[in-house]
């Protein structure tokens, strides 16, 4: 298995993906050798044989699935070896080596260990006898996380109220620089908003000069205004799975005010969960999504 291989029970990434000459590997490694591959700009090949793989010559050996869901894993907690298929239930809720936190977290108690130990810990916890003073301040932590969320939902009922509201589905598609070392973007087609043509691009590993010596990757993205205006255009954007994709994305709102001299846009994350997701749309032949935009009339 290449170097970046995991345990294989990541959430959809737990079945096994075979070469045309019977090589094995697991999901979060194939996305990893495509992703690569894009990155590098060659061909995406088995790392026991080096034949050629893609999504279209790669299969699932179904046979081996199953055989592999039932052998023995050994639990990450208490070391017990446990069916694979079972495994993952074991150490959310049955393993009592698996790490847990005190009832009493919310009240800013920062205890976690063994599941077995709550008991014994939580009997003895100062916490719940602490002042009103030391618990609020555990409770203005919580708040403000709690506050960070229901902006969010504010901002975007607040911006569903806009006269000029839009969205398109977008494809963004892979392409090079014309640099010494060609580097991968994204950008998409360009589609029309507000009177206006517009696209959006996308980089990998922003700071970093070679994005396959990492392991852990990132997607940030711009958005360009293509026509000239003759007056400002602020405007609110935020990316979502679109109907025709199925990007794990976290939206985030961001606000750019578009102008003849500043047409593009500073390149934001793409709040994605992990380097597995960043991985699995770099392995596809384009990252589909859906640009809802607001345009904040002055």
């Amino acid at each position: 298995m290449p170097r970046f291989a995991s345990r294989g029970r990541l959430s959809g990434l737990n079945f096994k993906v075979m070469c045309a000459n019977g090589h094995l590997m697991c999901a979060g490694c194939f996305t990893h050798v495509l992703a690569d591959a894009r990155l590098r700009d060659e061909m995406a090949t088995c790392p026991n044989c080096r034949i050629e793989i893609s999504k279209t010559t790669a299969s699932r050996n179904l046979a081996v699935e199953k055989a592999v869901s039932e052998l023995p894993a050994e639990c990450q907690y208490c070391a017990k070896e446990f069916p694979r298929n079972s495994l993952e239930h074991h150490e959310e809720a049955m393993c009592e080596e698996r790490i847990s936190s005190c009832k009493y977290s919310r009240i800013g108690c920062p205890w976690r260990g063994p599941n077995h130990e709550i008991p014994e810990h939580e009997s003895h916890c100062v916490h719940p006898h602490r002042t009103g003073a030391d618990v609020m301040e555990a409770l203005r932590e919580i708040d403000a996380r709690t506050l960070e969320e229901r902006r969010l939902y504010d901002n975007v009922f607040d911006l569903l109220s806009y006269e000029k509201i839009t969205f398109n589905d977008l494809q963004m598609k892979p392409y090079r620089t014309d640099e010494f070392i060609h580097k991968l973007f994204y950008e998409t087609s360009r589609f029309g908003a507000f009177n206006n043509q517009w696209v959006v691009k996308a980089r990998i590993n922003s700071n970093q000069r070679d994005p396959t010596q990492s392991s852990e990757r990132d997607i940030t993205y711009q958005l360009i205004l293509k026509t000239k205006t003759t007056y400002p255009l602020p405007v609110y954007y935020l990316i979502l799975k679109g109907p025709f994709g199925d990007m794990k994305v976290h939206p985030r709102i961001h606000r750019f005010e578009f102008t003849e001299q500043e047409n593009e846009s500073p390149y934001f994350t793409l709040p994605l969960p992990d380097t597995a997701e960043c991985n699995r749309l770099l392995a596809a032949k384009a990252i589909s999504f859906r640009l809802i935009m607001f345009l904040a009339s002055k």
